[in-house]
């Protein structure tokens, strides 16, 4: 991946040298536990994953989608932004900038193409464990988004197990993780999150996991978008990237997590999506780079 193409946001935090480490949870995220219910996983490298995969902050998947969301921007958070923080001057921190800028870029145009105007999310680097507008956000939870804040959190260190121990390297990967996380906020900020927030409790469990997966899927096709507008701009791909984002997407999907933890596959359970329709809608948003055709939430078939 050409990174170094690409703008570098001034939208990071880099509270590396500021978090605490290690420990226990130790806060709620929108009034409940991050990860909702989860798989069960035994083990120490698959709970961090399953902490990614259900550690995105509950508002935006505890509750039902009553329709489509407009590309208009949500009432910006209550407390007040804070100014940006100066970039990281590490490598891997000059990369984070360079995707959130190319998130930034790209769909600054889509909302300006339709009338509209982006609100960019900030995004905090972080070690250990780090206060968020939705509770105490934790390094086993994955990067995940709060729009509380309107920020994205990331403990580099998951990169470490994505590569390691999923089987998911390369720098295009880790850019598609961000931009999943971007996929939320700009769900925010489309009034889905909302939405969803309002119709929480109303619908079974089944129900709700099912939405869940539409709620997924939808970010994983956002993360499509970014990748199609930031090439067309930027020329940011080589060989082999979108073959590294299409593993990652594989190696977190529904499926393919529980297969490996418990043995057996529950779809009933499932609300991030299987291996295949995770790659099938990062590919549909790389492919179109439009919004509409990501509407997993109309869509007949997943």
């Amino acid at each position: 991946m050409k990174w170094e193409n690409n703008r570098q946001s001034d939208n990071v935090e880099d509270l590396r040298g500021q978090t605490r480490s290690g420990g226990g949870f130790g806060g709620r995220m929108g009034g409940r536990r991050p990860g909702g219910r989860g798989l069960g996983l035994g083990t120490i490298v698959i709970a961090l994953i399953a902490g990614w995969i259900f550690g995105i902050n509950p508002l935006t998947i505890l509750g039902v989608l009553g329709g489509g969301g407009e590309m208009l921007p949500a009432e910006p958070p209550a407390q007040t932004r804070s100014a940006p923080a100066p970039a990281p001057q590490d490598d891997m921190g000059r990369f984070v900038a360079a995707v959130l800028g190319g998130t930034e870029d790209a769909w600054g145009d889509i909302f300006k193409a339709s009338g509209s105007q982006y609100r960019a999310p900030r995004l905090v680097l972080f070690q250990g464990a780090v206060g968020t507008a939705c509770g105490t956000g934790q390094s086993a939870m994955g990067p995940f988004y709060c729009p509380g804040d309107e920020k994205v959190y990331i403990d580099l260190s998951f990169y470490d197990t994505l590569r390691r121990q999923l089987g998911a390297p390369g720098d295009f990967a880790q850019a598609y993780v961000i931009a999943h996380e971007v996929g939320h906020h700009v769900q925010n900020l489309m009034g889905i999150t909302s939405q969803m927030d309002r119709m929480r409790g109303r619908v079974s469990q089944r129900e709700y996991n099912g939405l869940s997966v539409r709620l997924e899927l939808q970010a994983d096709c956002f993360a499509g978008i970014w990748a199609h507008h930031n090439h067309q701009s930027k020329a940011i791909l080589e060989p082999g990237d979108i073959e590294e984002a299409l593993n990652a997407a594989s190696a977190i999907g529904d499926d393919a997590l529980q297969r490996k933890s418990q043995g057996m596959v529950v779809p009933d359970s499932f609300t991030h999506g299987t291996s295949e329709q995770r790659q099938r809608w990062f590919h549909t948003g790389l492919k179109t780079g439009s919004v509409q055709a990501c509407d997993t939430f109309n869509a007949r078939a997943l």
